[in-house]
């Protein structure tokens, strides 16, 4: 504990001297350095990759990272990255892991009434679940890697379904980029400044409004019972109350399936 209230002391300390001015400008100097890379985006599209295997995380950040480099160009590669990520993901989970997974959702009861909820629910409820980002990126992947009802091509389209957060996010972090370089705040009008900081603070509550919505929704369709599957959707409610915590997916799933 004692520890970690340090390391945030230090933090802000750190911040204070050196000043966010400094921090911002040094970020946006490594930036314009990647982005004169040749292939600085697809070192960019691979560690996405990466971090959406779990118990990776930093999804949402690296969508800005694309629009701090490249401004609204990067929505193309991070779209490319969330796309091909997940679906690598998807496929290396079922490959590597497919047969642990399904012997430990056949004795799991609330793994099987989520599976039967999906496959009833069908597209809408994929959907939803992939939209919402309050359910970490990594995490989502494994979750529908590991329920065997839905398939690579329901897991893909319903992903598509992310982009328009994609461009949002990427959008924010053009904006953040215009405002951490100090020739281009410079030039900028005061009016234009205002408006930079009130896009992104926009952008942001927007994101968090609308994942937020969705996650309603979300819970909601899983919840809603029929006479005859109430029981059921109680079941698969709270198995996926149990994928909202990194520690409850990896402690169940990932670590069960290694060897």
């Amino acid at each position: 504990m004692w520890i970690i209230i340090l390391f945030y002391v230090c933090s802000v300390a750190f911040i204070i001297a050196v000043t966010p001015a400094r921090i911002a400008q040094f970020t946006f100097d490594i930036a314009q350095d990647l982005r004169n890379l040749l292939y600085g985006y697809m070192l960019l599209i691979v560690a996405m990759t990466v971090i959406s295997f779990p118990p990776f995380i930093g999804h949402g950040p690296f969508l800005n990272l694309f629009g701090f480099i490249y401004g609204m160009g990067g929505f193309i590669p991070a779209a490319v990255g969330t796309l091909a990520g997940s679906a690598i993901v998807f496929i290396t989970l079922r490959m590597m892991f497919g047969k642990k997974l399904r012997l430990w959702t056949a004795t799991n009861e609330k793994w099987q009434a989520l599976e039967v909820v999906i496959r009833s629910r069908g597209m809408p409820l994929i959907i939803l679940i992939r939209m919402s980002s309050l359910v970490p990126w990594a995490w989502s992947n494994s979750l529908f890697a590991s329920i065997a009802s839905v398939s690579l091509l329901q897991f893909f389209i319903a992903t598509w379904f992310v982009l328009p957060r994609v461009f949002l996010q990427v959008f924010v972090g053009s904006r953040i980029a215009k405002l951490s370089d100090r020739k281009q705040r410079e030039r900028m009008a005061t009016r234009a400044k205002f408006f930079n900081g009130f896009v992104i603070i926009g952008g942001i509550l927007s994101t968090i409004l609308a994942s937020s919505l969705v996650y309603y929704f979300m819970k909601k369709e899983i919840k809603r019972s029929h006479a005859t599957s109430s029981k059921r959707d109680e079941i698969a409610a709270e198995a996926f109350e149990a994928t909202e915590t990194e520690e409850t997916f990896s402690g169940s799933t990932v670590r069960r399936s290694l060897p």
